[in-house]
């Protein structure tokens, strides 16, 4: 009886040490994303915001994925009198440093140059643009 005790106590703690080795394994650390972000808005050229349009969607969405340019989203403000002339985008990028190679790659693009020779051969499609950099606050659900 006594080898039957000691049996089921020598099982017993070898099941906890299993357990205990088990729960102290590896473990999945928290990922800390570290995106960086950056909003973009172009005023647009009297008259040439279609124009606008279609270089982002034939070409500019394309060469911004080709260069590793992650993109959030664009949108024209509800304001109609805004809408036609205001163009805003999100980018995410790895990091600064990553925004940094990326856009000066995408920028020195051949095919890029070309697209935007094409498309400014009637004048310029935007008069101004503003560049805002954003890290994500703790509790924005974006990061």
């Amino acid at each position: 009886m006594r080898t039957f005790w000691l049996s089921l106590v020598g099982v017993g703690l070898a099941v906890a040490g299993v357990a205990v080795v088990a729960a102290a394994g590896p473990r999945e650390e928290k990922k800390v994303d570290t995106r960086f972000f950056e909003m973009r808005t172009y005023h647009a050229a009297p008259g040439k915001m279609e124009a606008l349009h279609a270089r982002f969607r034939d070409h500019t969405c394309k060469l911004f994925a080709k260069h590793g340019i992650t993109i959030i989203g664009f949108w024209n403000p509800a304001d109609p009198k805004e809408a036609d002339r205001t163009l805003i985008y999100l980018l995410a990028y790895p990091s600064r440093q990553a925004h940094d190679q990326s856009w000066e790659a995408f920028q020195n693009d051949p095919e890029w140059k070309a697209a935007k020779a094409e498309s400014e051969k009637d004048g310029k499609l935007v008069d101004r643009v503003e560049s805002v950099f954003l890290h994500p606050t703790d509790y924005s659900p974006i990061k």
